[in-house]
Formats: C-alpha cells, structure tokens, sequence
C-alpha cells in the first residue's frame, strides 16, 4: 500500500513542478544489503524542509529552486549521512540514485562524554582528550574518540594546541596559551554535536590549521530538526544529572527560524570526593533567509557555571586514602567546603551571512565577539606553613625521614612528641581517614585568623589575615572576524579563500575572596624577609593601600595583548584517479604586555612591553590515489610554523615583561600515508606517520615551597631561595612522534559486526635543549635578567609524558533489526610516561655550587639510575554500551547508556608531573631512595567504573 501511494504522490507532484519550473529532488535509502530503510529522516538545509522516508526508503522535495543545496539523513542506529547536490534551471526532476547508510551504533548516541580536569598547587594541570578528538567517518578516530578518549589517550601523542575548533567560521583557540575552554559551550551537545573534521594534519575547507585536526561546528538555526527535544541523562561522574530542552522552528513562510536550547548539569558531589558541579548553558539562534541567495544569523551561546575541582597526590597519599581522594576540601561547621572553585560566565555573540553570489561561487563571512571573566580559586597564607593535609611537612614519610631518636619542639599544650610517635600518630589518622588531619580544617584557619591580635600596618588597624582565599581572574575580550570562499570552476576543481582576523585583551589579576575572619591582608611578599632581606617586599611599591579587603587586587595585575591575521588559499582538484588538496598559509602577529604592579623586584614589571611580532607560514598537501571504488592511498603532508603563544613569550608575566630568550617560532614538519578500503563489509584504514617538532619553546610554572637556590645580584650578595613560584623554560626543544595507526570494522553478519584498533608509537625528545630559571622571589640575578641559565637539559631520547604510546582495542556491535543494540569493546593501554623534569636533568644539577664541577663520586650508572624515565604502569579496561529507540506516531524516544571500566580498574594512572623541590644531586638521590619520597611525583588516577545513561524524546 505504501509503495502505491508513494508512486501515486510521485506522479501527482511531478506535473506540477514542470508548471511552475522548479524540480522534485528523490532519492532511496538503502543498508548496505540492499534493504530499504524506513523512517529515516531527511533534512534538506536552508530550505526548512524535513521528510521521513517510507516503507520502501523513498523520499522526495518538491518545489526545489535552482541552486547549491545539502541533505543530512539521520537515522536511529546509523550514520549521519551529508550530501551536496546542485539544481540547474532546465532540470524537472534531480534523482539522487540510491544513497547507502552504514550502521554506527556510536555516533547516533549522545555518549556523554565529559571534560576532566584538574587543577593543583603546582599549577600543572590535566584535561581529557575527549572534548579534542570528534567521531568521523574514520572507525580508528571513532574508537579513538569513544573509547580511548576516555583514558586520556592521545592519538599520535599529539595535544590540542596544535589544531584548531571551529565555531560558525570563528577560531575558539584562546592566544594566551592556544587551548580551547570548551566550557563555553559545555552542555549543548546537541546544538554542536555533528561537526565536519579534517583529522590530525589533513588540510581542511575552513582553515589551514596544525597537526591535531580542524574541527568545524556550524549552529544555523534553520538546521536542526523542526519541534522539540527533551533529554535527561544520569551519570556518576563529574556531575551526576544533566536536562537539557530544545526547540527549532524550522525555516517558514517568511523566511524566519528560530532554535532556542537550554540544559543544566549539576551534582551536589562529583565521583572526587569533596567535589560538587552547577552548570548551565543557553543557546539561541536566529536566522533570516533575506533572498534565495542570501541567509543572515545571529547566536549567541552562554554557559555560566561554578564547580570544584579535584587534587593530584603522591603515591603515598593514595595508598593511605585511594583513587577518589581529594585535598581540596575540608569541614567547616560541618558542611563541606573546597578552597578550589572554578567559575566563570563569558558569552558569544555571533553574525554570520551566508552569500550565493552566483552558481559557482560564495561567500559566508562571520563576525563574533566574547567576553567575561572566568575566576579560580585557591588558599593563599603568609608567614604560616602551608595549610593543604598533603604538604610534605603534614604526612606520615615526613616523620619518618628525620631522625627517630629526635623530639617535636613543644606545642602549646606545652607535649614534647618523639619522631617515632609523632609518626605512629599521623600513620594512624591518615590510614583512617580522620579529617582533622586528611582535610582542610577550616574551623581552624578561622580561628588561626581571629585571635590574632590587632597591629596598625601601612596606616590601617586591624586583624591582619594569615589564611585567605583569592581568586586568579582572567577577564577576556576578544574579537573575531572571519570570511570563507569558495569558487567552483567546474565539477573537479575548486577554489577556497578563507581570511581572519582576532583581537585579543586579557587582564589578569588576583584578588580577594574571603579574608576568613581577618580584617585585611597585605600586599606583599611573605618570603621578602628570608629571600630578599632590605627589601620592602611590596608586590605593588607606591600603591596608597597596602592592605587588602575582599574584592580588592593583589599580588599581580597585567593585561595581554595579541592581534593576530591569517589568511588560507586552497585548491581541490581531481585528475584521473587522483584527488588533490593543497593548503596555504601566511600569518602575522603581534604581542605585548602592560604591566599595572609595580612590583618591588622587577624594574620591568610595569608598563607595557615591546610588541613582538613574528610571521607565520605553511604549505600542507593531500593526495589521495583511487586504485578503485573502495581501495585507496592517502598521503597528507604538512610543513608550517607557529608563533609562540603569549604564554610561552611571556615567562613570568605576574611580575615582569621578560620573554623566554631565542625564542622563535615552532616549525612542524607532519607527514603520513595510509591505505583505505571501505566496502560494505570491511572498512580499515592503516597509517604511518612520522611528525618532527623544531624551535619549541617550552614553559612550566609551578609553586616550590622547599627549593633551594643560591642566587647572587650584581653586588654579589648571596640570597638562598627556598620557596617561590618559580618557572622553567626550555628552548630549541625538537621533538619526534613516530608510529603506526590501524582501525578496523569487519561486519560479520548484517546485524554484528566487530572492530579493532592498534596505535603503536614512540614519542620522544630529539636534542637536550638549554635550560633557563625564573623566579617571583629570586629578582635580577648577577647576569642583570630576570633567568638563568642552567647549561642543558640532558633529555634526548627520553619519551614524551601525557599519554600511552600503545594502545589496543578490540570490540563489537550487535545491532538489531528492532531498533536495539549492544556492544562492548576490550582496550589496553602501555607504554605512559611522565614527562622529564628538565631542572633536574641540568648540568646544574650535578655541579657543586662551590666548586662549580660534578660532584665527587658522582658515577654516570648512579646518576642514570635516579634519573630514569618515570614510566606508569600498563592497564586494561573493559566498557560497553546499549541502547533501544522507539517511534510512536509523531513521537521519538531514544533510551541509551555506556558503562566504562567495568571492572573498576582503579591502578591505571592517567597523568602527573615530577615534582622539582630538590634541585641539586644529593638531596635529590637521597629523598629518592625512601620508600616515599617527600617530593615523589604527584598522579591523577582513573575514577574506576563509570556509567552514562541518557534519556531522549522527541515531539
């Protein structure tokens, strides 16, 4: 009977186009065995249009006028499908043929996925891949994305300042440090949830990009499916409910539409303990069809949110209290509390026009601008010990360091403690878990603060402040502009044209949050007195107000400053059996900074700096040989430079003007070449790649309480530095990243298929690259800058740290007829590393400061021994996931859910650093070889077995 009506609608409908001169678009939706899909959906995009498929998989437009036009077909269980197709003015009907779906139970389900990071002390930090790596066409990046992204895996060891993510033509990669804050947008996976993706160094259609992928998401309003969608998702993980609505009017009569969305993710507590997440996120879209050629939008996208984040530990510190141990938090009048929380609010608004100027060309040009603050929270003290329950002096491995026969100086209670009790004692409250000593104590800081007696400072009386929390403010304005060409010379050749420009302000600053019970706190240096004693140790000298109150600014303020213009030719051409892609680029930029301390060390320190400008330029090429239908070679190749971002020019930008010294921009030279075949039956791609990193300038900034650093000024006066936020920089860093990528999916019987992915690779240093060192407390040293030079960090062949250089997996999918399926996949992971601490693996670290040579007895069999790469454990993982979909009339339901870990993996360590608190050899070896070391490197570990189910309706 369908089949009847859908011929009897066909023949009725086609006179009718004839009359009026416009065309009947048709085509029919096929599985790869042949079989008609039904009720698939069918969008035809800036038309307003939307079908459903029938019985037999036959669709159709009517009244489609002349012009360029794209369809996107989803399907429950299958791919999205997108197709381009062009209406010329003498064609009456346009038969798009057959158009094969491919099952994919992966990119049809909202995974849930979140961005984890974590903040510490040191000012390290560790955020998953996930939000990087998007699922595509290509089964080895889908599992990457799925799968491995989870466990912060990496593919080709490459990290995401090296690409590109794309929102309606605007780059999101911020210019201070060239990451992307995805929480911008966070919580409106449905509103970016399909992007086109260029991946790893592949040239892209919308911007020349890096070596880790372009990633392009368009949000036109007319674009998303007409009426409502309501999902609801519960997970156990850094939040544990999220709902989100969404509605889209679809294009009407006056050439108007309108998608409105709205979501919230929250949890009282986090899978880490003490952690807790509020969220919210708002999308609206409007858009204009001003003439057939011509369609105007306008965004705006806002995602305030407010949530704690969770600690790295030492591996002392897990062992006594496990994986989901935080030190962040702490009980104060019985509630909990955590001193680092993350907030922040910056919207993005957005024009784009969207220009037909004729048959062979466009033009789409997009305007944006963003701003607002974005405030992290820590605990700040002065002239105290560090509060935190995991500083070395607060754990058990500190006590048994020092001689057992010696005694604690008296407390207040007026008790001498052995070394040997005072262990037993802290062994005892870390192992079960006593908060008072486990956890901030915030009872006591406050009372710390308020028994302090009133003193008159800088002209003010008053409870000065021991304990305090700041918050580190970033308040940013940028904005964009951006244009995309494109001309079609015929069928097999096409011309691209994209150019951009973005201004870029940040000021950065801290300030006061809560003085915890104090009146004020000063705005000085609390370790002026010991490292620099006669100075006034005034982070702001000539400032009328010295002491600070809540909302007030301290410690530093400066603004960053980067223009930056890029503009990206292109050429598509096909040839035979050859499609070629070649991607150009030139760039120039231009960075400053203005102080606004006047910081007691730093002549420097206020006032704006120099511009530095560097240009930048790039060739990257594609070729891909057809042996036939479903065989193909690809090579892609790139060879371009960066400029450093501001962060890496800038080294210690808190204080002082100073910019990392032979600083350069970084050139990558990124080559691979894969053989494809995709069938119906097998789709595998295979790849070797080789990416060789020069020029590299590489920055860490962390906070030492501990270190000891002799430092001299020109009048040879010798300070002895122990603690500060210090920063290390290594220049001319070369780096190689070499392996073998193979994705495989192997479809068995219609409804089960099964897949598997091998990344095998060796990621490592090239050189040993010359070593500097900055500090906020050490001021000019004797050479009259701001760094010295520790000689060269001996890191050649070491291996890259941050992700597994092997990972394997294996998997399947049943997809059933009934509209369910399940799958599961097995993954293993080896070869981790962290990365090398370069202070430590200086030739300053081996010389004696009085002698200026290695130290006596120093063999190179013991020194190679305490220095041995820091190599984390192998790990196995086990997930899966299922999922059924309804139609019920008009009504969608989709009920899907994954569970990761399964066997609640709890040893797998994802990250860390090596903590640099010893910087010469002897202290370093002896700490070393205690079976906890007092400066061990500190880890995030996996959260053991999560889980994601996720409820959707549509109507």
């Amino acid at each position: 009977m369908m089949k009847k009506l859908s011929l009897v609608s066909l023949f009725t409908l086609f006179p009718a186009s004839c009359y009026f001169s416009q065309t009947t678009v048709f085509a029919y939706l096929k599985d790869v065995n042949g079989k008609p899909i039904e009720r698939a959906g069918v969008d035809l995009k800036g038309n307003g249009n939307d079908v459903m498929a029938d019985n037999i998989g036959y669709f159709q437009f009517v009244d489609v006028q002349p012009g360029h036009y794209q369809i996107v077909i989803t399907k429950s269980n299958y791919e999205t499908k997108v197709m381009e197709f062009d209406v010329s003015d003498k064609e009456k009907r346009k038969d798009l043929g057959t158009i094969t779906l491919y099952s994919n139970l992966l990119s049809s389900v909202d995974q849930g996925l979140a961005i984890i990071d974590s903040d510490d002390d040191d000012g390290n930090s560790q955020t998953s891949t996930v939000g990087l790596l998007q699922s595509s066409q290509d089964v080895f990046n889908r599992i990457a994305a799925f799968d491995l992204g989870f466990y912060w895996f990496r593919p080709r060891g490459i990290d995401g300042r090296s690409g590109e993510i794309m929102l309606n033509g605007i780059s999101m990669i911020k210019l201070d440090n060239g990451n992307v804050d995805f929480g911008n947008w966070g919580g409106l996976n449905e509103i970016t949830r399909y992007p086109e993706i260029s991946v790893n160094h592949a040239p892209s259609e919308y911007a020349f990009g890096g070596n880790s992928s372009v990633v392009y998401k368009n949000t036109k309003a007319s674009e998303y499916r007409r009426g409502f969608q309501f999902t609801q998702s519960l997970t156990n993980r850094n939040y544990r409910n999220r709902t989100s609505l969404r509605y889209s009017s679809g294009m009407n009569k006056k050439g108007w539409a309108f998608t409105v969305m709205g979501a919230r993710r929250w949890a009282e507590e986090g899978i880490q303990e003490g952690t807790f997440y509020d969220a919210y996120s708002a999308y609206l879209g409007i858009e204009k069809k001003l003439s057939d050629k011509h369609n105007l939008t306008f965004n705006i996208i806002a995602a305030p949110y407010r949530r704690s984040t969770a600690s790295p530990s030492t591996q002392e510190v897990y062992n006594y209290r496990g994986v989901h141990y935080n030190s962040y938090w702490g009980y104060q009048e019985g509630k909990q509390r955590s001193e680092r929380v993350r907030q922040g609010f910056q919207p993005i608004f957005q024009i784009q026009d969207f220009w037909k100027i004729d048959k062979k060309s466009s033009l789409w040009t997009s305007v944006s601008y963003q701003f607002g603050k974005d405030r992290g929270s820590r605990l700040d003290w002065q002239n105290v010990q560090n509060p935190s329950p995991t500083y070395y002096r607060n754990l058990p491995s500190y006590y048994d360091s020092l001689d057992p026969n010696a005694s604690e100086p008296a407390g207040p209670d007026g008790v001498v403690t052995g070394m040997q009790q005072a262990y037993q004692t802290s062994l005892s409250a870390w192992t079960s878990g006593d908060p008072n000593v486990t956890q901030l104590n915030w009872d006591n800081l406050y009372r710390r603060n308020t028994q302090q007696p009133k003193g008159t400072y800088y002209g003010q009386t008053g409870k000065r402040a021991l304990y305090y929390l700041v918050d580190d403010v970033s308040d940013d304005k940028i904005f964009n502009v951006s244009t995309h060409f494109i001309h079609n010379f015929n069928d097999t050749t096409k011309f691209l044209l994209n150019a951009s420009y973005q201004n870029y302000r940040s000021q950065l600053y801290r300030e006061v949050k809560d003085l915890l019970g104090a009146d004020f706190v000063l705005n000085r240096d609390p370790f002026a007195a010991t490292n620099q004693p006669g100075r006034s140790g005034l982070f702001n000298e000539g400032e009328e107000n010295v002491t600070k109150k809540v909302g007030d600014r301290l410690t530093y303020d400066y603004i960053f400053r980067r223009q930056e213009i890029k503009i990206n030719p292109g050429l598509k051409f096909a040839t035979g059996n050859f499609d070629v892609f070649v991607s150009a680029l030139a760039g120039y930029s231009t960075s400053s900074r203005e102080g606004l301390f006047n910081h007691y060390l730093y002549k420097d320190s206020k006032g704006k700096s120099t511009d530095y400008n560097f240009w930048n330029y790039g060739l990257k090429g594609q070729i891909i040989y057809k042996l036939n239908g479903r065989n193909f070679f690809v090579y892609n190749g790139a060879y371009y430079s960066q400029s450093p971002y501001l962060e890496d020019l800038f080294i210690n930008p808190r204080v002082n003007n100073s910019v990392a010294p032979n600083i350069r921009n970084m050139v990558i030279n990124a080559n691979d070449v894969s053989y494809v075949i995709s069938s119906p039956f097998l789709r595998l791609r295979l790849t070797g790649y080789l990416v060789d990193t020069s020029n590299e300038t590489m920055v860490q900034r962390f906070f030492a309480d501990g270190i000891q650093l002799n430092n001299a000024d020109d009048q040879g006066n010798e300070t002895l530095v122990q603690s500060a936020f210090v920063t290390q920089v290594m220049t001319d860093v070369k780096r190689r990243n070499l392996g073998a990528e193979l994705g495989i999916d192997i479809k068995v019987i219609p409804t089960l298929s099964l897949q598997g992915l091998i990344s095998y690779g060796q990621f490592t240093y090239q050189n040993d690259p010359v070593t500097y060192f900055a500090s906020d407390a050490a001021g000019v040293f004797s050479n009259g800058l701001s760094y010295m030079n520790l000689g060269k960090a001996y890191i050649k062949n070491y291996r890259q740290g941050g992700t597994p250089q092997q990972a394997y997996s294996l998997g399947f999918r049943y997809n059933s007829p009934k509209y369910w399926w399940f799958g599961g996949n097995w993954n293993y992971f080896d070869d981790n590393y962290l990365d090398p601490s370069a202070l430590i693996r200086t030739e300053s670290f081996v010389q004696n400061s009085n002698t200026s040579t290695p130290y006596h007895n120093l063999t190179e069999p013991e020194l190679r021994r305490v220095l041995e790469p820091n190599k984390l454990p192998s790990s196995l993982f086990i997930n899966a996931n299922v999922g059924k979909s309804w139609v019920i009339g008009k009504y969608y339901i989709l009920f899907s859910a994954t569970m990761n870990n399964i066997l609640n993996n709890k040893r797998y360590i994802t990250g860390g650093f090596e903590q640099t608190r010893n910087a010469k050899f002897p202290n370093f070896a002896q700490d070393n070889d205690r079976e906890f070391t007092l400066f061990g490197p500190r880890y995030w570990y996996t959260q053991g077995r999560s889980y994601f189910a996720n409820l959707q309706f549509r109507f």
